[in-house]
């Protein structure tokens, strides 16, 4: 099982959480948390320990959303096709993905955790080139990999646990 599978259930993502989690909504109310956290955490120079509220909403929130709406009606946006090229991804370890996809998600999720390094940096210390470049990185790398994830499902969609997550009520665009 790779890391990113055991953080994933970790985190209590099973087939319906992974279902919801293919809503439009779910992805982009995610996008801004991690922008929210570092303002968050740079606001205990403001407000001390207040700080603490919103870094623990965000992070409820986090564990929530991917929760909190439905199933999306068609796998037909590219949102809803990034989570499921995400759980294809995550699965590789049992099922291996098409050559052309293991180096650079791998290196866009490396390029992403350096990226939260300098964020931490830019936090703990308050860095302001730091905290913004870290942020930045760590943002942009996690959409480009979101978007390899659509290409992933794409080159396979044939797969069986596609074709299930089609049976169980959610259209899947044609490929093009």
């Amino acid at each position: 099982m790779t890391l990113e599978a055991r953080i994933a259930r970790s985190h209590g993502m099973d087939d319906e959480a992974w279902a919801r989690h293919a809503n439009p909504w779910s992805v982009w109310t995610r996008v801004p948390i991690l922008p929210l956290l570092a303002l968050a955490a740079w606001s205990r120079d403001w407000i001390g320990w207040w700080a603490v509220v919103p870094v623990v909403l965000l992070l409820a929130w986090t564990w929530i959303n991917p929760r909190f709406f439905p199933p999306p009606a068609s796998l037909d946006s590219w949102e809803s096709r990034a989570v499921l090229g995400e759980r294809l991804w995550l699965a590789r370890g049992e099922v291996p993905v098409p050559a052309r996809h293991r180096v650079l998600p791998a290196r866009l999720n490396a390029l992403s955790a350096a990226g939260g390094l300098l964020l931490l940096y830019g936090l703990g210390w308050l860095v302001p080139w730091a905290a913004l470049t870290g942020l930045l990185v760590a943002l942009l790398a996690k959409l480009w990999f979101l978007d390899r994830m659509t290409w992933l499902v794409a080159d396979m969609r044939d797969d069986p646990r596609l074709l299930a997550w089609q049976a169980a009520g959610t259209r899947i665009p044609p490929a093009g």
